[in-house]
Parts: C-alpha cells; structure tokens; sequence
C-alpha cells in the first residue's frame, strides 16, 4: 500500500500541487485560486517529492530543459500511452494534435488523443502545453491558455511581441 504524499510549491505562473510516493510522482496540478493558507512555507517537504522541487525550480529557473523523475500517473492503458508520447516532444518544441496522432498510429484518434492530453495529471513534466492545433493556435490547456503561452515564451526565449 502506498503512503501518498502532498507538498504545494510556488511557480510563477500559480501554486502547484504535487502528489506523489516511493513509486513516482502522480500528479501535479495547478491551482486557480492562489490558496497561501494552504502552502506553509515551514512545511518540510516529504523526501520523495523534494527531487521534483528541485526539478521544477531548475526548470523555471531556465536552467533545465529536461526532467528526469520516476513518474506514476495514473490512467487508462490509451491515455498513458498518450503521455507517454508527450514525453517525446523536446523543450522549446511543439507538435500539433494531428502530428501526436500519428506518431501514435492512428490519425482517426485525434479527439481522443486530445482528451487524453486533457487529463495529464503530471503538469509541465508531461509537456501538453507543447501540443498546439494544427493552424498554429494554442487550443485549449487545462491550466488556462494564458499558463500555456507563458510556458511556451519560457522554453522558446523570447516573448511574444504584441502590436498594442
């Protein structure tokens, strides 16, 4: 039986929070309301989360560009071989849905390959913030579209450039 482990952790785009155990990491998600009270700063973080901390800090520190972390999400044989693909996908590049379907073997799979991205329980780690629609625009992200084009700025270097 495992011991599920909880920490929260501040980025600069909200607060995650980061499930896990000695089997990997299940999920991190992001939160929309911006709950301090439920982030204590002197909250030791469980040894089997802290390497993802680390991780997560290097990341948006720009310093790293890749994960290496034991991962265990948890989903249907389809939808961890969905995320299992994303994890194809290198920083600062995307794929549209259609490409990721094909690299599955199945362009008929497009809406279920993109509601298995939906449910990536393992936020930035899994990267479907990288899958983008196939004329170039951000679709939908289930941390906000506004989190996806920060993410995408982030690993590409360069701010967008607005005309206003």
């Amino acid at each position: 039986m495992s011991n599920l482990q909880t920490t929260y952790y501040k980025t600069p785009i909200g607060i995650a929070k980061i499930d896990g155990d000695e089997n990997g990491i299940q999920s991190i998600s992001v939160l929309d309301d911006d709950t301090s009270t439920t982030i204590s700063s002197s909250k030791e973080i469980p040894a089997c989360l802290q390497e993802c901390i680390t991780q997560l800090n290097e990341y948006f520190a720009g310093t790293r560009k890749e994960f290496n972390l034991k991962l265990n999400p948890q989903g249907t044989t389809f939808q961890q071989s969905v995320w299992k693909e994303l994890l194809n996908i290198s920083f600062g590049s995307t794929r549209t849905y259609l490409e990721q379907t094909k690299q599955l073997g199945d362009v008929k799979a497009i809406r279920a390959v993109a509601s298995a991205n939906g449910k990536n329980p393992i936020w930035i780690v899994i990267p479907c913030h990288r899958v983008i629609g196939s004329d170039g625009s951000l679709t939908g992200y289930a941390g906000g579209v506004w989190r996806k084009k920060w993410l995408l700025e982030h690993e590409s270097g360069a701010k967008q450039q607005t005309l206003f």
